[in-house]
């Protein structure tokens, strides 16, 4: 690894007036998140098109939340790595304006980011399927599966459901910060799930530089960045912090 490619990468960071973060499952694989559809990953226990889709929840929500609580238990134990906390700084020190994250597991807040659009919700809370009526997840009693609201219906996680629409919030906000973007940090994801595969392409569309944090070359490598850090995120971006000369205290 040529410490120009750090040297390099600090220094775009640092011109930059616009800067925002994408981030999707590689980020949080140091964190003991493995990626869905890596071995070990849900996806390699759990067929997706029966446990993921909302069609499959509303036919047996039952049976879809016995994969839930698999997933729970992964984010429950899992802690921010110093990739996050990266993040975190970057922000903090105003380099970032802001991270749009693919992740559920809400370690970006935990590390200490404060502007995160989660474009795929989160596992925080949790809603039901009929009336919407939401509740803290701590508050959710699951000795039953599914668990249910008061009315009845069945209670899910407040996160995306393949064959759901991205919340509309978030999906705002994700656009907004787009349309100002003048350099895109995409870190640990491929970028191939839509709609967020469409985010790098619109920073490249206007004008801005991708730099691009995966130990991996992806689809979007050879295609759309100008700068590929083939490092994981938790040797790069603390390395990316120390060349600006900021601390990771």
């Amino acid at each position: 690894m040529r410490p120009s490619v750090i040297e390099e990468a600090a220094k775009r960071l640092q011109a930059s007036s616009w800067a925002v973060a994408l981030t999707g499952a590689g980020i949080s694989v140091e964190s003991g998140i493995p990626d869905f559809r890596s071995p070990g990953g849900l996806w390699s226990r759990y067929d997706p098109l029966e446990y993921g889709d909302i069609r499959s929840f509303r036919t047996n929500p039952g049976k879809v939340w016995r994969m839930l609580m698999d997933m729970d238990r992964m984010l429950h134990e899992a802690e921010p790595n110093p990739a996050h906390y990266a993040l975190a700084v970057l922000e903090r020190e105003g380099v970032l304006k802001g991270v749009i994250t693919q992740n559920v597991d809400s370690l970006h807040q935990r590390a200490g980011s404060r502007h995160v659009v989660e474009f795929h919700g989160h596992g925080r809370s949790a809603r039901c399927d009929q009336c919407g009526r939401e509740v803290p997840r701590k508050a959710l009693k699951v000795q039953d599966l599914p668990p249910r609201c008061a009315c009845g219906g069945p209670m899910r996680p407040n996160f995306v459901f393949f064959g759901e629409d991205i919340p509309r919030a978030a999906y705002l906000q994700a656009m907004h910060m787009m349309e100002r973007c003048d350099l895109l940090l995409v870190v640990g994801t491929s970028a191939t799930v839509a709609p967020a595969s469409y985010l790098p392409l619109m920073a490249k569309n206007r004008g801005g530089f991708l730099i691009e944090v995966n130990p991996n070359a992806t689809d979007l490598t050879s295609m759309h960045t100008d700068l590929h850090v083939p490092l994981p995120a938790g040797q790069a971006l603390p390395a990316i912090v120390s060349a600006l000369g900021l601390s990771m205290e």
